[in-house]
């Protein structure tokens, strides 16, 4: 017989929830680096809720590790010998999926590859130093630690095929608007963590005359012009690092120049980018919060809000703002998102009129614009 207890037993019930808190993510460290790898390791077991459980110094020591020690997060180097990190991450995100954040050398082929690697399904990346590395691994420490716990948290999926090139691909949505759209109307994209993809799987689904979009995704500088000349070789839109005092065309997409703040303004009848070495905003630079406000104020009625997956509340309030100033604005869900924060965080501040799978985005705000494309045309 089930004992009967007098009563509720609140010290029992406080040992459960702290057995559950001492639970620590297991982090495996993948580095060629013997330094690399000692301070990567110091750095995650200074963490109370993290451990180092182990460090391999290339990918076929580091796959018998994974099936040994089963670890909740990797760190990968992309250059290593055997096998490099790219070759690997593809592997392991086909075979075992898990959250992995890369730790590479910052340079011009560094970047091309560091977005491959995300296309490849790693959560986020760090761009480790060249040269003073004991100093400057142990500034990014922060940083570093940070995003390992956001991957902890991610959803993984399985690695797909890469996106076909827009002729190739039969599914894709209507080629043209159903009437012609105002120059009046932009549409504003704020992401971060799991967003450069998202981003593409939004804008290779776009018509070529489909009106101007500003995007600010999180990201340092040197990697936003290999994003943005990825993304242009693949959607109908032309894409490009949004330049200062430029005009914003119908058929283009403006990406924020990390380590930038990035908005847009009016010169006339015209709307132009605004590209500025301002402070951090929420922490970031760019911050989606900066280009969010420069929508409520200057397009209004006239502004489509887009906000997808990323970590924390960067441009929830922003874009509550955009909607009292009668943008019409779509969240992504939680289901289809690497990260639910800043999604989370517009629907909590009621800037959301509709909250879509990623998959259905596209086709949503092709539908509101062919909806009202009487009151559009000119």
């Amino acid at each position: 017989m089930r004992p009967q207890w007098p009563g509720r037993h609140p010290v029992v019930l406080s040992i459960c929830f702290e057995d559950q808190d001492l639970k620590k993510i297991r982090v495996l460290v993948v580095d060629d680096s013997a330094l690399v790898r000692s301070l990567l390791a110091g750095i995650i077991n200074r963490q109370s809720d993290m451990e180092c459980v182990g460090a391999a110094n290339d990918p076929l020591i580091a796959r018998e590790m994974i099936r040994e020690l089963d670890p909740d997060v990797i760190t990968l180097d992309i250059e290593m010998p055997r096998m490099d990190g790219i070759d690997f991450l593809g592997r392991l995100m086909r075979l075992r999926p898990m959250p992995v954040v890369m730790i590479s050398t910052l340079t011009e082929r560094g970047a091309e590859v560091t977005m491959r690697a995300l296309e490849l399904g790693a959560v986020d990346f760090v761009s480790k130093p060249r040269i003073g590395v004991v100093d400057g691994l142990g500034e990014l420490s922060t940083q570093i630690v940070d995003k390992i716990r956001i991957a902890a948290s991610a959803h993984i999926r399985r690695a797909r095929p890469s996106v076909a090139q827009p002729q190739d691909n039969p599914e894709r949505l209507p080629m043209t608007l159903a009437g012609r759209v105002s120059t009046e109307k932009l549409v504003f994209i704020g992401a971060s963590t799991g967003g450069t993809e998202a981003i593409k799987e939004v804008l290779t689904l776009l018509p070529a005359d489909f009106p101007a979009i500003v995007i600010t995704q999180h990201m340092p500088p040197g990697f936003t012009t290999s994003f943005a000349a990825r993304l242009d070789s693949l959607c109908r839109i032309s894409v490009r690092e949004a330049v200062h005092g430029e005009r914003l065309l119908p058929g283009h997409a403006y990406l924020a120049p990390g380590g930038k703040q990035f908005r847009v303004d009016r010169s006339g009848a015209n709307y132009v980018a605004v590209v500025e070495d301002g402070e951090p905003v929420n922490r970031h630079k760019p911050s989606v919060e900066v280009l969010f406000k420069s929508a409520a104020r200057v397009a209004g009625r006239n502004a489509f809000g887009i906000m997808l997956t990323g970590m924390g509340n960067d441009g929830a309030k922003a874009m509550k703002e955009m909607r009292d100033a009668g943008s019409y604005n779509i969240v992504q869900d939680e289901a289809s998102c690497v990260v639910f924060g800043m999604p989370r965080e517009a629907i909590a501040h009621g800037a959301a009129d509709e909250v879509l799978p990623l998959r259905d985005i596209a086709g949503a705000l092709i539908a509101k614009l062919n909806t009202l494309s009487d009151r559009f045309r000119v």
